[in-house]
């Protein structure tokens, strides 16, 4: 039992961790709070009744030994037996959600020593008794089973800039993941990740007004007048200076980050599209990003734009209009993995209703079951709500389509298997569709960095092994789309 200077030096670092002005900063007080707390003793015992404990110190001993031994046939054997993210149960949330900074030293070494086993395999030698095809065979099979990690940015409207705190400190900490999706505002992060190189990130991530180039002219507006709402001019000439006018093939021969843009459709009878180098390479990304961001109401419906044969711009789809992609699937979990094998999800989630949801599901007075059985029961209304103004609104159209999107934005998902949210429960209307000023973006850019920061150790312990099974399988330099292009006589 903690005494009452304990609590109150608990509450202090707490408070400490919230204001901090750094990682670094953050990191002493995060440490200082396990110390106090016990939690730092806890993380040395391998002992828990939360995962396998037994089974990963053997498998660890089992590794160790035969690196020891030199037997490399046997390091491959062992290895083949399967490299899971959830060996034993320690991937379990709980086991991240305990101490303040860090998990079980027993599950960081056993990725430790999985990922040191993987580079011993991709580094030595061909020989007749491992060719080239077995490793890479085996690699192949390893990074199937494992999975990837995706990182998903959801809508916010002007709240966006929420999300490049996120990436930039992800970035940083070599923790971004190579599966990228975005919706609304958390495309336009998605894009610039996605068609910037690494070399090229630093200086976009960190410039004060590289994000908006009519900056300056809104921090120069007086401020007894009403903020500016956004319009779909000032929209285009941002992403025009931000987003460079290549396809989603292009961008990803160029940095090797696999990235999607959440689109829906304007006409009745479509269904929502996830633009990427796999379902739409031709597709100039821009174009998506500006569908993605047209809210209804508020920007008009778009159309895309794409490369043809010859490698000039023309209609994508020239019959077809594109709205705000939070609207249909805000965070496509299902569709990323199935086009990528991915199982493991971050979510930047700064959608004002969606925390509003998350919010609610946090403080209703039952169990977890019975908060995921209330949540189905909602889902399975919404639906029948949803087909009722599809029957009985059809004459209405305009109305019948506004209570469409109602129930789509109700019946989603806001979650993954790790969650960062700001700490700001209420969002002002106006700032929602409104320009911000420089120090509102750097506000909502260090709140996105400060948010990141607790989570960062689950990050990387979940998402190492599938780090460098990438890494090691890495072919996006492989392909050349621009030496298909015919041309013209």
């Amino acid at each position: 039992m903690l005494s009452i200077s304990s609590s109150f030096s608990l509450t202090r670092l707490e408070r400490k961790m919230r204001c901090a002005d750094s990682y670094a900063d953050w990191k002493v007080a995060a440490l200082e709070h396990d110390t106090m707390s016990g939690f730092e003793a806890w993380k040395v015992k391998d002992e828990s009744k939360s995962y396998d404990y037994v089974n990963i110190r053997s498998r660890i001993d089992a590794l160790k030994q035969l690196r020891l031994q030199e037997d490399d046939i046997g390091l491959l054997f062992a290895l083949n037996e399967g490299i899971h993210g959830n060996q034993g149960g320690m991937g379990k949330s709980d086991l991240y959600k305990k101490a303040k900074f860090g998990t079980k030293r027993l599950i960081e070494e056993y990725v430790d020593e999985i990922v040191g086993a993987l580079e011993h395999i991709s580094n030595i030698p061909e020989s007749s008794e491992i060719t080239s095809e077995d490793k890479l065979d085996f690699f192949e099979r390893a990074s199937h089973c494992f999975g990837r990690s995706a990182l998903m940015l959801s809508g916010a409207g002007s709240l966006g800039h929420f999300h490049r705190g996120v990436i930039k400190t992800l970035f940083e900490h070599n923790v971004l993941p190579t599966v990228i999706s975005g919706s609304s505002a958390g495309s336009i992060s998605a894009a610039i990740l996605g068609t910037y190189s690494d070399d090229e990130l630093p200086s976009v991530l960190h410039g004060n007004n590289v994000l908006d180039p009519l900056q300056t002219e809104i921090d120069n507006r007086p401020k007894r007048l009403i903020r500016k709402q956004s319009d779909s001019a000032s929209l285009k000439i941002m992403l025009e200076a931000i987003i460079p006018d290549i396809t989603f093939q292009e961008a990803y021969e160029k940095t090797g980050r696999m990235i999607s843009i959440t689109i829906a459709p304007y006409e009745e009878h479509q269904s929502s599209r996830l633009m990427n180098a796999i379902t739409s390479p031709n597709v100039y990304v821009r174009s998506a990003v500006m569908a993605s961001c047209a809210v209804p109401g508020v920007y008009p419906p778009v159309m895309l734009m794409a490369k043809n044969v010859y490698g000039e711009a023309q209609p994508h789809l020239p019959e077809r209009r594109w709205v705000d992609g939070a609207v249909t699937d805000d965070l496509p979990a299902k569709r990323l993995a199935r086009l990528y094998g991915v199982n493991h999800y971050i979510v930047s989630q700064a959608n004002p209703l969606a925390l509003a949801i998350m919010k609610g599901e946090q403080y209703l007075p039952v169990s977890t079951g019975a908060k995921k059985v209330f949540r189905l029961s909602t889902h399975e209304i919404l639906k029948s709500g949803e087909r009722f103004s599809r029957r009985y609104l059809r004459k209405i159209p305009d109305v019948g389509k506004a209570m469409s999107m109602f129930y789509s934005v109700m019946a989603q998902d806001y979650k993954g298997d790790v969650n960062i949210v700001p700490n700001f429960n209420f969002v002002d209307p106006q700032k929602l569709l409104g320009q911000l000023t420089s120090n509102e973006i750097q506000e909502l850019v260090i709140e996105g960095e400060r948010s990141t920061w607790p989570q960062l150790e689950q990050i990387k312990v979940c998402s190492k092994i599938g780090h460098k099974l990438e890494q090691i399988l890495d072919h996006h330099t492989d392909h050349n789309v621009k030496r298909f292009y015919k041309k013209r006589r």
